[in-house]
């Protein structure tokens, strides 16, 4: 079973820190065929990561699940199986539900440093537990208050075909004497729906603040149970009383603000991490610009923005799509041609560390939604009206949002492309087989010639993406046909074709990296015509443009250099 479970561990490419993440999330009523969307970019500095599968299993009574830490593969100890556990590809299961996360950190004496049971491998159980989004809630808070949670902070979002939550969750800290004196539980949590008719989001900065609304708290909690299944708030027993053990809030129940309690958002939670919600929201809200302030992060009295909006239209895939490439354009926080940061060719992206240092002197860089450390990225698309092995789609892709076509993976799918899990390739081995490498070798190349590149990647990108869409209703109206009578063979058409269009997707962007490095070899432009690049009658390359620097940044080279490049 270790070394089962280990392998696991490997096909997810899991020993990293996705400590810098974003979701979004759509309501059901919010979204623009009823479908309940929420996508996830895990972002981290080296991180490689592929599309990881765990197959439906049958366990037998004593099974024990060995526990290894997502982030770096450590062992961590075990936990009892239980009897039967579901199909998961990616961050979906075959019940359509979608758990995604970003870690906020929060009160660092809180961390559980003796639990065994940290965010990734939840999140992972939860998947192969769970029938909906609420059983999701229940499997991962007792989880946690039983073996413990060694994880900071963390803000989950969980979804299946009908809801959509976002849950806040840390421990108690290692002082097990306090624990036991206090009778506290090992973990503190809170659970809320997210309205059908709202969109939400969480970027790396806790969300929730003040959640209760009622005439006192519950000491013993509100879990999900088969008795409450239309409550839209759930929370752990202590929520509010640890607080008060360790003096960190005093006043009544309804004053009290998980996030001001446990995760105070100080100058870069708001900057770095709540800009990319707030950016997110104003694509919906056209008065949203009032929330500028507090996403600056400037001014400690700006007003805190909504955990959640109604937008002002209905949102699709697509525009979700959209909100993941994001880099703050049209804001006060855009990352365009004013400053010279983007180097010649006008790039939406900064080196990191988020901040560095000048002759004493302490400055940062912008966070967009859409950076560089991604390593995979999805948009979820949960369906009710379809069978189940049909309304769940995982559009998936392994790098920066902007600079990937996002795939469809099924969410009955059995096998993995090869592409997405690709034998002998990790992060310092390069393989033209897999999607992570080649994608990369395609941002890469464009990243820095970004205003001249990039438009020939986004053609490519979106005319895949049209393709997807528009094959999407043939396939689905054939697997539903299959469903009928066959659930085997309609989840086997569905998971030939989500391998089928990964792996056109590879093929893809081999061609397009070739094509890169020959029209735009050595800073130059070679001439196109009809889709082929052109010659001289004499059969040689015709002679090629040389662009030279974009006006912008010339203006800025010479305010750089005054006079001494002037031709006298």
């Amino acid at each position: 079973m270790k070394k089962l479970i280990l392998s696991l561990v490997l096909l997810c490419g899991s020993f990293t820190i996705a400590s810098a993440c974003t979701n979004f999330i759509v309501g059901k009523k919010a979204s623009a065929d009823g479908s309940v969307i929420c996508s996830y970019n895990a972002d981290d500095y080296g991180m490689f990561i592929g599309l990881c599968h765990y197959a439906a299993a049958k366990h037998a009574p004593g099974d024990m699940r060995q526990i290894y830490n997502w982030d770096t593969g450590v062992y961590q100890g075990q936990i009892p199986e239980v009897s039967e556990t579901y199909n998961v590809i990616g961050n979906i299961n075959e019940w359509q539900v979608t758990i995604g996360e970003t870690t906020y950190g929060g009160r660092e004496e809180m961390v559980d440093t003796t639990g065994i049971i940290d965010y990734g491998s939840l999140i992972y159980l939860s998947l192969q537990r769970s029938r909906s989004a609420r059983e999701a809630i229940a499997v991962m808070t007792s989880l946690a208050e039983k073996y413990g949670y060694n994880s900071e902070g963390e803000t989950f979002t969980i979804c299946d075909a009908n809801e959509a939550w976002i849950l806040e969750m840390m421990g108690t800290g290692s002082d097990k004497a306090l624990v036991a004196k206090q009778k506290l539980n090992r973990v503190v949590w809170v659970a809320q729906r997210i309205p059908d008719d709202a969109i939400c989001g969480h970027a790396n900065q806790s969300r929730i603040g003040r959640f209760f609304t009622g005439k006192k708290i519950n000491p013993n909690g509100v879990y999900p149970t088969a008795k409450n299944q239309q409550a839209d708030l759930y929370y752990s027993k202590d929520v509010v009383r640890y607080a008060r053990v360790m003096g960190w809030f005093v006043g009544s129940d309804q004053e009290f603000s998980w996030k001001w309690a446990y995760a105070a958002p100080d100058f870069g939670g708001r900057r770095y991490c709540d800009a990319r919600v707030w950016s997110f929201f104003r694509h919906f809200d056209n008065d949203f610009d009032r929330y500028l302030p507090w996403a600056l992060g400037e001014d400690p009295d700006a007003e805190d923005m909504p955990l959640w909006i109604k937008p002002n239209r209905k949102v699709s895939v697509q525009d979700i799509e959209e909100c993941m490439r994001d880099h703050y354009e049209g804001t006060a926080l855009a990352l365009d041609s004013t400053t010279i940061g983007g180097g010649i060719w006008q790039m939406p992206y900064r080196p990191t560390p988020l901040s560095f240092e000048v002759d004493g002197k302490k400055y940062f860089n912008e966070r967009p939604t859409s950076t560089q450390q991604t390593g995979f990225t999805y948009v979820s698309q949960m369906r009710s009206w379809l069978p189940r092995q049909i309304g769940g789609i995982l559009w998936f892709g392994n790098d920066d949002g902007n600079m990937v076509a996002y795939t469809p993976i099924y969410c009955g799918n059995t096998v993995q492309p090869e592409c997405y899990n690709t034998p002998g390739a990790d992060a310092v081995t390069f393989s033209d087989k897999n999607a992570y490498w080649v994608c990369n070798w395609v941002s890469n190349m464009v990243y820095p010639r970004y205003s001249q590149l990039f438009p020939a990647l986004k053609a490519v990108r979106d005319s895949l993406e049209g393709s997807y869409f528009k094959e999407q209703p043939a396939i689905e109206l054939q697997a539903k046909a299959l469903c009928q009578t066959d659930e085997h063979a309609a989840v086997e058409l569905l998971t030939q074709y989500s391998n089928k269009k990964a792996q056109q997707m590879l093929a893809r962007w081999k061609q397009l990296a070739t094509y890169l490095i020959v029209k735009y070899n050595d800073m130059i432009i070679k001439p196109e015509a009809d889709g082929h690049f052109t010659r001289t009658k004499t059969g040689l390359g015709a002679r090629p443009t040389r662009p030279g620097y974009p006006t912008p940044y010339a203006r800025h080279y010479v305010k750089q250099t005054g006079e001494k490049y002037a031709v006298k």
